[in-house]
């Protein structure tokens, strides 16, 4: 059916408390993204609207945004995979289009997290987790992911001064980024102070600043066929392979601690469909939720070894200048995390960097890149390979 691409982005800034609705929420990265399309609601065949449920008290979203967008009657779907919902959405509307059933798809995705107490939110993301046999134990998404982290320090010697590294890097381009919720420098040495929010506890060995925080925002994404894309933009940016994948909710099902498999095989997937590996990916967006989350990643896509991802952020080689570039705009423990939203924000920033329209955060010569979204802990991955001609 010809290939599929990426043709309009948009995303709203991520803030702490967005003071309007859900629908006017969404309309700030849609608005953006049919403008960069240079389309109207008319040339949008279909809509995947993703968000995490529970987190606003509207039933359905997908209709009540398809409205206001001024979608209807065209035919609207909602995708929900928690954190990497949109990256779901993404990959549902390359289908879409791919099969021939449309020629334009909209994914549109957001969250409006500020409406629920920390306390509440917290609560909300452990039921992610197994209700039955995790989630009654206190199981939080923090207490996880340190699982994750004493296990990679157990067994390839990791160590604080690693995860604080991967926040230094994370906020030198975070303060360059305006859509981004935290735009501030940090320092190892304050991971060093024990005054400092950074240096606080959280879930033993994960302290303030190894956390990402939650934000409200949203992202858009429009999706065509090769023939729509010839018709509206002379510069597409095509999708060269998608890859998903599920793991056990609980984690006494998992085989291993110190990685997550669904990265591994949604990665596998992504990279034997875009005929590459990861040597020839000249950036990335990864879902760095905490610090030991970007680490694990490093190896689960293939970009260092097991146990070799602390080196790569040493070696300041997932900075801009190094050999493989990783979350240039911040990432999720500078931009904010709004679940429903993630996903789409990483796409946008990674059309961006292959369009040469990065600016200050500008890889040069970038031509492919990768987005690696991961939902809950570990419970669904999405990597995305995307290319320019």
């Amino acid at each position: 059916m010809g290939k599929v691409g990426i043709i309009g982005v948009g995303q709203s800034r991520f803030v702490r408390a967005y003071p309007g609705s859900v629908r006017e929420l969404a309309f700030e990265a849609y608005k953006e993204a049919v403008t960069d399309a240079k389309m109207t609601a008319a040339d949008i065949d279909a809509t995947v609207v993703c968000s995490a449920p529970e987190y606003d008290k509207q039933r359905s979203p997908a209709g009540v945004i398809a409205e206001y967008l001024g979608l209807n009657p065209q035919p609207t779907f909602y995708a929900e995979t928690l954190c990497s919902s949109s990256s779901t959405g993404l990959k549902l509307a390359y289908a879409l289009v791919k099969s021939g059933l449309h020629q334009a798809v909209m994914v549109v995705g957001f969250q409006i997290m500020s409406q629920l107490s920390s306390e509440e939110s917290q609560e909300r993301m452990g039921r992610g987790a197994d209700i039955q046999w995790e989630s009654p134990f206190g199981t939080m998404m923090p207490a996880y992911y340190a699982m994750h982290a004493q296990a990679h320090m157990a067994r390839y010697g990791t160590d604080l001064e690693d995860l604080a590294l991967v926040r230094v890097k994370s906020a030198t381009y975070g303060q360059l980024n305006e859509k981004g919720m935290i735009r501030k420098p940090v320092s190892l040495e304050q991971f060093a102070d024990p005054e400092h929010f950074f240096s606080g506890p959280v879930a033993t060995p994960l302290r303030g600043g190894d956390c990402c925080a939650n934000a409200d925002g949203s992202s858009c994404i429009i999706v065509v066929s090769e023939e729509k894309a010839k018709a509206f933009d002379q510069k597409p940016i095509w999708i060269l392979g998608v890859g998903a994948a599920s793991a056990p909710v609980n984690m006494a099902g998992r085989d291993k601690l110190t990685g997550l498999a669904v990265a591994e095989e949604a990665g596998r997937q992504a990279y034997a469909m875009a005929g590459i590996g990861p040597e020839q990916v000249d950036v990335a967006e990864v879902h760095d939720c905490f610090t030991i989350a970007e680490i694990m990643a490093y190896e689960n896509l293939g970009f260092a070894k097991p146990g070799e991802g602390p080196a790569l952020i040493r070696a300041k080689e997932t900075y801009k200048e190094g050999r493989i570039p990783v979350n240039v705009d911040g990432g999720l423990l500078s931009k904010g995390h709004p679940i429903g939203a993630t996903g789409g924000s990483q796409i946008r920033t990674v059309v961006l960097q292959l369009r040469g329209e990065a600016g200050e955060i500008q890889v040069p010569d970038a031509t492919i890149g990768l987005v690696h979204n991961i939902g809950g802990v570990g419970l669904y991955g999405n990597v995305t390979i995307l290319g320019r001609d």
